[in-house]
């Protein structure tokens, strides 16, 4: 009997990769990859041409039955009428709308205060916030991006006619969808996401799966200049449908890109963001963290019911399975360690031996790695620093060790964060291409203070894409139960004052 061939895409910040994966085993059959441009802005015409490129890399897809897209989270892709992009697409680690975050904080929370609210008018925004999507302002989400262009840009916020995500956009391109000419249907209504990247948008509610089209309406009014105006562009704009975990989208991918020769076409799934789909990757539960190190570093834990961090420090995202993902991020991940690199002039093995040379704690030397500016603490201006340095401990050794614990310390703050919650964490899941270093591996579970399991390093997003991929097409209740493959556990003994004078550190 011939298998059956499903697909799993990412189209993460760096790349888009194409995992073609037998639905029944999760084997990987055929894998492509292509690279994207650099920066916090980009044309998403290159995620089309990396996505076209890694898929002939991976021999095509016209054998594959089903496919979905997990993408890079809270990107802001503005469409007009037509269907262009309007303008390059805000990626979620582009901080420039700092200033419009805190405006909505401010905006929230200038009413009054009601029962069991803070008299702080901040405090008080900050959980008006989470109480209706889920999450407070940051720079990172897409409404504070749509907030920057109607402030900044604003004859392009008045042109917009569709707001998506990148994994929504992507998604629209392979049913064969994309720019028109003038008076052309561009087929709008067509975009369609799932829970999991809607609810990173902050204008979506993925409790009661409902978008708030009048925060929309009030970033908009800094364009239109009249609330009833912005109010009226705010209820024309495309939302992408919100699409249940298993539900498969209401258009099929085109021929000429996925399931030439699949008898009724290729089916799309809903897709999610990169970090729901990770754990999908996984088969995460209740109890299961993961920390992944990536551009950014990410701690995501699953969740039974919707989690509410009125401090505004947690996201209460949704996963993709029906559950809860509250979410720690940081912009400033594995980077970190490149830094190291440069800095010292050495390559991923020797920062690691200069490393093991030093002692917990580095001689007392610290670094804050906040070189981006940082989403977790939320401090969008800030610079990374390096403390407690002498005479005597300046030594390369002790900067190594200094960059390898700055890292993880700053993953044991999100960590800590999630489980103040509540949140139970069993286990702690080590993946992303951080997890790669053997300096890594090696202190993780000494600073975060409990072992660290690594599944082998694999393209998890994919995975994750790929598997509800297989779901969609099963039409089971459940998804498909992938074998995860586990490299090694790491232990070691706390290093608990190593954390600590990292949190005295960054204060």
């Amino acid at each position: 009997m011939a298998r059956i061939l499903v697909a799993g895409i990412d189209t993460s910040t760096q790349s888009t990769k194409v995992r073609v994966t037998d639905a029944a085993t999760g084997e990987t059959v055929r894998f492509g990859q292509a690279k994207h441009p650099d920066g916090t802005s980009v044309n998403p015409e290159f995620w089309w041409t990396a996505f076209q490129e890694a898929a002939a890399q991976a021999g095509g897809l016209d054998d594959v039955a089903a496919l979905a897209v997990g993408g890079q989270q809270h990107g802001m892709v503005i469409l007009d009428k037509q269907g262009n992009v309007i303008r390059d697409a805000m990626l979620w680690n582009d901080v420039s709308s700092a200033p419009q975050a805190a405006a909505l904080i401010d905006k929230l929370g200038e009413a009054p205060a009601q029962d069991g609210e803070s008299e702080d008018a901040t405090v008080r925004g900050k959980q008006r916030w989470v109480k209706a999507v889920g999450s407070s302002p940051v720079a990172s989400f897409t409404l504070t991006k749509v907030a920057w262009v109607a402030e900044n840009e604003p004859e392009n916020a008045k042109r917009i006619a569709a707001v998506c995500l990148p994994h929504d956009w992507l998604s629209w391109r392979i049913a064969g969808y994309g720019p028109v000419a003038e008076g052309e249907d561009a087929h709008l209504e067509a975009l369609f996401t799932d829970r999991s990247d809607a609810s990173g948008t902050i204008y979506y509610d993925a409790a009661t799966d409902t978008y708030r089209r009048d925060l929309i309406a009030m970033v908009l009014e800094a364009a239109w200049g009249d609330a009833a105006a912005a109010k009226t562009a705010a209820e024309s704009i495309v939302l992408p449908t919100v699409l249940g975990p298993r539900d498969a989208a209401a258009v099929k991918a085109s021929p000429t890109v996925a399931g030439k020769n699949i008898e009724g076409g290729c089916l799309l799934g809903p897709g999610g963001g990169d970090n729901a789909m990770a754990a999908l990757g996984l088969g995460m539960a209740v109890g299961d963290v993961s920390v992944s190190l990536g551009t950014s570093g990410v701690a995501a834990a699953i969740a039974q019911n919707p989690v509410y961090d009125l401090t505004g420090a947690i996201s209460g995202f949704a996963d993709c399975t029906g559950h809860y993902l509250p979410l720690a991020c940081t912009i400033n991940g594995s980077r970190i360690l490149d830094a190291g690199r440069a800095a010292l002039g050495v390559d991923y093995d020797e920062l690691a031996e200069l490393a093991f040379q030093a002692e917990p704690g580095a001689g007392g030397i610290t670094l804050v790695p906040y070189f981006d500016g940082e989403r977790t603490p939320n401090r969008p201006d800030a610079t990374a620093s390096l403390t407690g340095l002498t005479l005597k401990n300046t030594t390369k050794a002790n900067l190594a060790r200094a960059f390898v614990e700055g890292l993880l310390c700053s993953q044991r703050d999100c960590l800590e964060l999630i489980r103040a919650l509540g949140a139970e964490i069993n286990r702690i899941l080590l993946i992303g291409g951080g997890a790669k270093s053997v300096a890594i591996r090696t202190l993780a579970p000494a600073i975060l203070g409990m072992d660290v399991t690594r599944p082998e390093t694999d393209e998890y997003v994919a995975i994750g894409a790929a598997r509800q991929a297989a779901w969609v097409l099963s039409g089971e209740m459940e998804p498909p139960a992938w074998q995860l493959n586990i490299e090694g556990t790491d232990t070691a003994e706390p290093t608990p004052a190593v954390y600590e004078a990292y949190a005295a550190a960054r204060g």
